[in-house]
């Protein structure tokens, strides 16, 4: 059987752990359109916020991710973008604390009756809520947690989660389904 052939982005995580500052931005602009998709997907569940945009979600998440060592230390694609969903979901989780910081008067804006039971009606998630749910999936199952966090946050598919975290492609469907039911009956509590 022949050696796959290193990806782009693979040589191009070499380049960076060699020393080379200008394979950074390059592993980044590879990196930089799945990491938009995700961010789409993610605050297509939020609540609107006009200070959060998949874009500032991105840049916030590229900054960290270049002061992070996972950068350096990564060495394919695959797992850039696991440790890139760990940093989203920091990202995120620190947005919503701070919004929920303000929310003991400040910054209240009035909006009619209408315009609050439309909000209501969106079905949005509370990333502080997947949050703390997560942490306490963690404690039940850490591979559930993980692979919750590779799906929802990493945007990753199913065989990708599952070459991650060399286990099978079953393995990873049986525990996406549990893991997806138990957050689902703690989110609703």
């Amino acid at each position: 059987m022949e050696a796959e052939t290193p990806s782009e982005v693979t040589v191009e995580l070499r380049g960076v752990r060699a020393g080379d500052e200008q394979a950074k931005n390059r592993v980044l602009a590879l990196v930089y359109k799945d990491l938009h998709r995700v961010a789409v997907r993610l605050l297509g569940r939020e609540r609107p916020d006009p200070w959060l945009t998949p874009t500032t979600v991105v840049h916030e998440t590229v900054i960290r991710l270049v002061d992070d060592a996972a950068l350096v230390e990564s060495p394919d694609r695959r797992r850039l973008l696991v440790a890139a969903a760990r940093i989203m979901r920091h990202v995120l989780v620190d947005h919503a604390r701070r919004r929920a910081a303000g929310r003991r008067g400040g910054g209240w804006t009035k909006i009619s009756l209408e315009q609050a039971a439309d909000r209501l009606d969106r079905n949005r998630v509370d990333v502080l809520a997947v949050h703390e749910a997560l942490k306490a999936l963690a404690v039940r199952s850490k591979r559930q947690a993980q692979i919750m966090q590779l799906r929802y946050f990493g945007g990753l598919t199913v065989p990708e989660v599952a070459a991650s975290l060399k286990v099978s492609v079953v393995t990873v469907e049986r525990e996406w389904r549990l893991a997806r039911d138990w957050l689902r009956r703690k989110l609703n509590d």
